[in-house]
This record gives C-alpha cells, structure tokens and sequence, in this order.
C-alpha cells in the first residue's frame, strides 16, 4: 500500500519526487523540462518548468526571493515561508503526481520542497505567438481590428474585456489523453439555457482521444455525431466582439487553445449568412448589405444549374427571355465545360491557398488569361458558361462562412448532374433533396434551419431585416434563453 501510494502522490522525501518526476516525465532526458534545485532554510526545494511556456523573468524573480529567505528568515514552518516569498498572483496545493503533470506541461511551475507532502504549483505561464490582429476572413470597414489568436488565455481575456458580467463563466476543461488540449466553455450563467450548457459539458467529458492536436477542428468532429455531413453545424468566429455578442444572446462558446477560432453554440444554416460589418452600418445600409448577401448565396447555388436547365430546355424559357442561352455552344457540350469550370476554380482556389502572397497576382493574372480568353478563343468553353460560373463563384466567396461556401458549392455541383441526366424533374428533385437533408440536421438539438423551418415568423423578420437596437429587446428563442429580454422598457 505505501508503495502504491508513493507513486500516485507526492511523498515528504524529496528524492522520491524527483525519481518519480525522472522516469514519468522524462525531466532528465527531455531538454525543455528545465530543473532547479536550491536550498531554502536547509531544506532541498525542487523547481520544475517547461522552457518555451513560461515567463523566465517571473521564475528569476521567485528564485532570488527563495534565496533572500535564507538571510531573513528563521527555519520554522518552511513551506509557510516558501507560499510567502513566491512573487505571483495564484498558486494552489496539490497531492497527486497526475494532476501537477498536467499542469507542469500547460506552462505553469511545480516546486516540491522536501518534508512536505504536497507540491505547490504557480502559473506564470507565458505562451508564444502573435498578437490579436484583425482575421482575414471577418473584415470590417469600421469597428475593432483585434481578434483571437492561439492563445486560450489572451482569448478569454478579449471576451472578459467585453463582457464586464459577475456571471460570466469561463470554465476550463481538458481533452485528449496525450495533448492535455485546454477547452474553455464560456457562457453567462443566468442566460445561458443551462441545459444546453449541460450538454455541452457531457459531450467534452465522454471524448476519449490521446490527442486533439488539430483543435478546433477535431474537436468539432467529436462533438457532432453527422460525421459525413458537408454543411458547418457549427459556427467558427475569430472577432472577439462577435463572441460576446453570441454570448450576450444565450449562446455557448467554446475557445480551444492552439486555435485562433471560438465554436458558437447551437447554430443554425442562417447564421452563417451573419457578418459583423451588418452591425457597424446603419440599420437601412446593413439590411441592404444582408440583401445582396442573399442574393450572391442564391447565385452561387442555383444560378448555374438553372441557367443549364434553360439551355437543355429551352421551351421553359419565356419569350422575354429568349436572349438567354449560348450563341455558340464550342467544340465540348454545355454540360461538360460547366464542370469542367468549376473544377478549374477549385483547382485556383486551392492553389490560392498554396501560393506565397508575393505570387498571387501572378497567378490571377495567369487565371484570367488561361481561362478567360484563350479558352474561348480555342473554342473550349463558351463566353456564357465563364460569365455565370464567374458569378456563382463570386457569389460563394461573399459567402461569410467559408465552411458554409465549400458545403455549398458541393449542393451546387450535385443539382448540376441532376439536371444534366434527368432535365426538370432531376432539377426539381433533388432541390427537394438537398432541403430535406437540411431539414433532418440538428445541433444540439437545434433545427438547422431555424426559423424557416420550424417557421417562426419574428425570427425570419429579424434575420431578414438589421433591426434597430431599440426595438430588439427579446434574445433569439431558439437558444431558449433563462432571461428572454435583452432590454428592459423605459420609462
């Protein structure tokens, strides 16, 4: 039993301590697991930090206070003095090897000091990275220029700067048997449905992996059980001030260290047609903003197929329209250059994402001419396929969610070879498809297709109209929000 119990817990001989830290951590053959051992009031003290995850300026300081101790201070209650004399604002007692493990590999300090039966751990954790930049993705003309980087801590702070509420609950959970990944579940907690907190909560602690190095990402995986699904039922943001809005509504965020995204919680096909640059115009311009987004969604997903359903039957066409239509169809038939093109943007898209910045305008303009002039000229495409696969393009990139874009572009592609083998009714069925697919979707049991489906018709308006602050004094229903009103009447 005495055996069993030195290896679980810290022992009062120092020299066990250190064996045990040796062989399960590796502290001597591991070059960034730094070791210093002083001698405090005749006492052995041993401390642990990992080079890279700390702040070596906070650890000078701690060392030179432990040793001033040996000239100010009388040998009585050693482990009273060394809680005393450590220079930091949070430190914590603690027994077991595992836990002081895990804390020691997520950049916080462990000192055992000998004849004590426990170890003190000490956070002066300082991570490495970039400062809070404005993302790429979630430009906005006027408004903040910070945004989330790979630092969990810096992250909640952004959001804490936000949200100055008592009941702001940022609670941290760990996932991954090897990785030890820090999970930060953020959520007010008298507005939060504390069901869904519950759930989320369930989920984290049944995900059984050794390793969740690809972050936000693998966790989503995790977490929602449709694995061959194509469309985001979850939201990705990097703005701070679009968490805590989301926040401030009911829902749950979850920020996962290693990644510059927070997950929003429940989501709905809706949402990831929201852009902050909405809320920094006036309520008439950021409606008129959503509209065109609507549009530019729409074209991306049905104005190639439609247009196609057109040339293959013309009848449908109305004679005002009769202008629509190749006039001179090439030497591959219409069907075959639609896909051929969009197989090309893919092919663009993804070298875009490959090609160091100094070479994308060479390879734009490599784009435009290959593309847009020698293809037509060879008699490989028509000018009509090139100007309606240009614009369902553009309409996928005003797309704000990226996800929701490639999910999109896949639907498209999918309604395209319906229509290719079966004509109107391939058209019509398998628009029919692809809504009753949407329709069956769930996120913690959320309709994704909210409020269209369930119909909720003040819930359309608002997503449809940039309403006034003012008057938008309910949160959104669907997160079944504790406290419903967002703004109390004045008097």
């Amino acid at each position: 039993m005495r055996e069993e119990k030195r290896v679980t817990s810290v022992a009062k001989d120092i020299t066990l301590n250190k064996l045990y830290m040796n062989e399960e951590l590796g502290a001597s053959s591991s070059y960034d697991i730094g070791l210093r051992e002083l001698l405090v009031l005749d006492r052995k003290v041993l401390l642990y930090y990992v080079n890279g995850l700390v702040d070596d300026i906070v650890i000078v300081q701690i060392i030179k206070q432990l040793v001033k101790a040996n000239d100010n201070e009388v040998p009585k209650r050693v482990a009273d003095i060394v809680h005393n004399r450590i220079v930091s604002h949070q430190i914590e007692e603690e027994r077991e090897f595992q836990p002081i493990i895990d804390e020691l590999l997520s950049g916080l300090i462990v000192l055992f000091v000998d004849g004590v039966q426990y170890a003190f751990i000490v956070d002066v954790r300082f991570y490495p990275g970039r400062q809070p930049e404005e993302p790429d993705t979630e430009r906005v003309i006027r408004g903040s220029r910070d945004g989330f980087t790979e630092n969990i801590m810096e992250n909640t702070g952004l959001i804490r700067r936000r949200i100055k509420d008592k009941r702001l609950r940022n609670e941290m959970f760990k996932v991954g048997r090897r990785s030890k990944t820090d999970i930060c579940i953020s959520y007010i907690n008298d507005i939060a449905n504390e069901r869904y907190v519950k759930i989320v909560k369930e989920k984290l602690k049944n995900i059984d992996i050794d390793s969740l190095v690809m972050a936000d990402k693998a966790l989503t995986e995790l977490f929602i059980d449709y694995q061959w699904n194509p469309f985001p039922l979850v939201r990705f943001t990097e703005r701070p001030d679009v968490a805590a809005h989301h926040i401030l509504s009911g829902y749950v965020i979850l920020v996962v260290d290693t990644s510059p995204n927070a997950i929003i919680l429940p989501t709905t096909y809706f949402d990831h047609l929201e852009h902050a640059e909405e809320f920094r115009q006036t309520p008439f311009v950021g409606t008129f903003t959503r509209w065109i987004r609507f549009l530019a969604v729409s074209a991306s997903l049905f104005l190639v197929p439609l247009w196609l359903l057109f040339v293959l039957e013309p009848q449908l066409l109305p004679e005002a329209f009769s202008f629509i239509g190749p006039k001179e169809t090439g030497n591959i038939p219409i069907p075959l250059q639609i896909i051929m093109a969009d197989v090309g943007v893919e092919f663009l898209r993804m070298a875009a994402v490959h090609t160091p910045t100094p070479l994308a305008t060479a390879l734009g303009l490599i784009a435009a001419v290959l593309i847009g002039e020698i293809a037509i000229d060879v008699g490989m495409f028509s000018p009509e396929v090139i100007l309606y696969v240009a614009v369902s393009t553009i309409g996928a990139y005003v797309t704000p969610s990226y996800e929701l874009s490639v999910a999109n572009k896949m639907l498209n592609l999918f309604i395209i070879l319906s229509t290719v083998f079966f004509g109107v009714n391939g058209f019509v069925i398998s628009f029919t498809i692809c809504l009753l697919f949407l329709t069956s979707l769930k996120t913690l049991e959320t309709p994704y297709l909210w409020p269209f489906i369930p119909f909720d018709f003040p819930a359309l308006v608002r997503f449809l109209l940039r309403i006034p602050l003012p008057y938008t004094k309910l949160r959104p229903s669907i997160v079944q929000p504790q406290d419903e009103v967002r703004q109390r009447q004045s008097n």
